[in-house]
Formats: structure tokens, sequence, C-alpha cells
């Protein structure tokens, strides 16, 4: 499943990430490449305990519905996949 991320980059700051979607998962990281590898792990970690506690997975929007958000004002946008399934037990 892909997921649109939202990056911000303040002076004197790592690169913080944000996934609308997915309220409260957020993540950084020291370069863009490294703050995308964080963002997947948050996003695959979040998607875990949903998962654990029998909850739905929020579908991703497309970026027209956070692009207008304030929040998000001045972020690059990025989408990392995850993979949703799990194995089934041996």
């Amino acid at each position: 499943m892909d997921y649109l991320i939202a990056i911000h980059k303040d002076p004197d700051s790592d690169y913080g990430v944000t996934v609308p979607d997915l309220p409260g998962c957020f993540s950084a990281g020291s370069t863009i490449h490294e703050a995308l590898l964080m963002a997947r792990e948050a996003i695959e970690l979040y998607l875990d305990v949903l998962m654990d506690e029998g909850r739905d997975i929020p579908l991703p929007e497309e970026i027209d519905a956070h692009r207008d958000n304030p929040d998000y004002t001045d972020a690059i946008w990025a989408i990392v996949s995850v993979d949703v399934s799990r194995p089934t037990a041996a």
C-alpha cells in the first residue's frame, strides 16, 4: 500500500515526516533518504499495532485531500510503499 508523507525541514533540525492518513504517525531523519527509511518503519509499526488490535487499516487518500491543509504548507511530498499483508503462521 502506498502512503503519502509530508516532509518538513526547519533550519537547524532534522527532516520531520508526517503521515497524513495515519494520525499520530510521524518520524524524522538527518537526511531525506534516512527520513524516508524511518517513515517506512514508522508506518509499518503503526499498522502492526492496528492489526494486533484488530482495527481497520486506514486507506491512503490522494494528495488533493491534504495539499490545502495548513499543517503541510511548504511540505515536500513523497510516497512510501509498505506491505500490509502478514505471513500466515506455519
